[in-house]
């Protein structure tokens, strides 16, 4: 692993996530989690703070970063739900078929190596009527910004740990067999290159 991975890009990480719109994303999201949760790439554990007690019974933490889930763990500790950390890659998921209720991932698809993998992950540690809750950016539907995003993703992405601006959540979630609801979509505050933003629930067709 490079300095640039272990000792900067997690600090650029948290320090991104923190924004005033993320934060909103937040509040609108993860209080949707309900029964046994899987979180991907949990990060520094922004998400944590947000959980509805009332709804979701647990949280596994999913992340490869060791130094963003050593930033966690105090978040954890003060979760209102039991909080489990574990160090993996969301394309080899080590748990049981039908472990979870709910899978979330929010800025996490973006930047997986293989996301239909990630996907068929996600589709067998979910049980029957389960659903996977998101919030991520992607491609935008405008020629000119896309242009723009396909430029720029291979710098982006060797200096944002593999982040994708380009990214087609909703056709990758379509082409993974999963049914998508409630999607919505829309540009955020920042350059439109980077910003564009996809919102919703997708259940296993």
């Amino acid at each position: 692993m490079s300095l640039w991975s272990k000792y900067v890009l997690p600090r650029l990480v948290e320090s991104a996530c923190k924004s005033r719109e993320i934060l909103e994303e937040r509040k609108r999201w993860v209080p949707e989690a309900r029964g046994r949760v899987l979180e991907l790439g949990v990060g520094s554990g922004l998400n944590l703070a947000f959980y509805d007690s009332a709804r979701a019974e647990s949280v596994t933490g999913v992340d490869p970063s060791p130094e963003l889930l050593a930033k966690c763990a105090p978040r954890a500790r003060e979760a209102k739900v039991p909080v489990e950390l574990v160090l993996g890659h969301a394309e080899r998921l080590d748990f049981a078929q039908g472990a979870f209720d709910t899978v979330l991932a929010t800025y996490t698809l973006c930047s997986v190596l293989d996301p239909a993998r990630v996907l068929a992950e996600v589709r067998r540690v979910l049980a029957p009527g389960g659903e996977l809750l998101f919030v991520e950016h992607g491609i935008s539907p405008d020629a000119g910004v896309r242009r723009w995003q396909r430029r720029l993703t291979p710098a982006w992405s060797r200096c944002g740990g593999g982040c994708r601006l380009d990214r087609d959540l909703p056709r990758a979630l379509r082409d993974a067999g999963y049914r998508v609801e409630d999607l919505r979509s829309h540009y955020g505050d920042g350059p439109r290159v980077l910003s564009f933003t996809f919102e919703g629930r997708a259940q296993p067709a």
